[in-house]
């Protein structure tokens, strides 16, 4: 696993996502999967836009009876529904703790990186061609709210976190913010408000306990806000490394975040000063495979998955994890839980059912 490198190439047949002759490389496993097809993007020009039309309306994801076995990207609750998002627009949805997946009807065929609900009905996703897509009825249909095709030839937005059905944030690709308080029916972008000079990448964003909301993203990029998004402050963090994902703890100003080669830090007070978490595998040293996402479970533990089918688990509100790697060795790219209280995985091959420490109970 490298590190990033960004250089200008020219135009390669090779990288299907390219869209015009001169592109910026983006060289690293920014989100394994959330930037898997972003590797090649032009430079980020922030501009304001509301909801518009689809260019490209009536095409919808294809149905089909493989897409449970398909590159999945994020998972999440919808109530006690589960919705899983990933490649080529597709978006499943299951009412049994993950026995049964249903294939929603989604307006796009574009991957889609992210997806999050603030209740059981209201949810949007987010993807390539800069879109955001948006369900109320708990992830079963789904309405097209935003697509900026322009944005650096189709650059994704990477992750969306709501405050309520009406307040929301996305991130993404090339300093990408935006936010909204009508529900998603106009977006602003506010990019400018953050200090990223090189524009780096924003993988990630989340609301910390009693403290306010939080960005990682590439080379180790930090960025806070203690007032609802008005204002934001750059960190010096801890890493020079890319940072994939963030996640909040049950206690105040505490938080986890995560990415490259198994690195892993907390912070108790907002990302003021880190502390990095010690992973060890059993058999084999140091944790070294990158990480993905996390998730809070209701009983305050949290578990973090990545690459080589690593699953980290803590009930000490992150002070330290166990470390499982899957037999399979998948990358995994989202984890969520069931009303059971098993892990739902989504990664490559698409969903898997494990039980809560990671170990596999089968595919579905």
């Amino acid at each position: 696993m490298s590190e990033p490198v960004r250089q200008r190439i020219p135009h390669a047949n090779s990288v299907k996502v390219l869209r015009t002759p001169a592109v910026r490389l983006c060289v690293s496993v920014a989100h394994l999967f959330r930037l898997c097809s972003a590797l090649c993007l032009l430079t980020f020009a922030a501009t304001l836009h509301a909801a518009g039309p689809d260019a490209n309306a009536g095409e919808y994801s294809i149905e089909s009876s493989k897409a449970i076995e398909s590159l999945l990207l994020d998972v999440t609750r919808a109530g006690s529904r589960l919705v899983a998002v990933g490649d080529r627009g597709h978006i499943l949805f299951s009412d049994n703790n993950a026995k049964i997946w249903t294939q929603a009807k989604v307006p796009t065929k574009q991957m889609l990186t992210a997806v999050f609900f603030v209740d059981d009905k209201k949810g949007w996703a987010v993807g390539h061609d800069a879109q955001i897509l948006a369900s109320e009825d708990g992830g079963a249909t789904w309405t097209q709210q935003y697509i900026d095709r322009e944005r650096e030839a189709g650059a994704p937005f990477l992750d969306v976190w709501f405050q309520d059905a009406n307040t929301g944030f996305v991130v993404g690709a090339y300093n990408a913010l935006l936010v909204t308080h009508d529900g998603g029916k106009h977006w602003e972008d506010i990019s400018e408000r953050l200090d990223n000079e090189f524009a780096y990448h924003l993988n990630g964003i989340i609301s910390v306990k009693d403290a306010g909301l939080f960005i990682v993203g590439e080379l180790g990029s930090m960025f806070r806000s203690a007032d609802g998004g008005q204002t934001w402050e750059t960190l010096e963090g801890p890493y020079e490394g890319s940072l994939f994902g963030a996640l909040a703890t049950n206690q105040a100003n505490t938080l986890l975040v995560y990415g490259l080669r198994g690195h892993l830090f907390r912070s108790t007070d907002f990302g003021a000063s880190w502390e990095q978490i010690e992973l060890n595998t059993s058999h084999n040293g140091p944790l070294e495979f990158g990480l993905a996402d996390g998730t809070l479970l209701a009983d305050g533990s949290m578990v973090v998955v990545g690459h080589g089918g690593s699953v980290l688990k803590s009930t000490d509100n992150g002070r330290s994890f166990s470390v499982f790697n899957r037999p399979d060795r998948l990358s995994l790219a989202g984890v969520s839980t069931a009303d059971d209280g098993k892990l739902i995985l989504v990664g490559q091959g698409g969903i898997h059912v494990a039980s809560p420490s990671g170990a596999d109970l089968g595919q579905p």
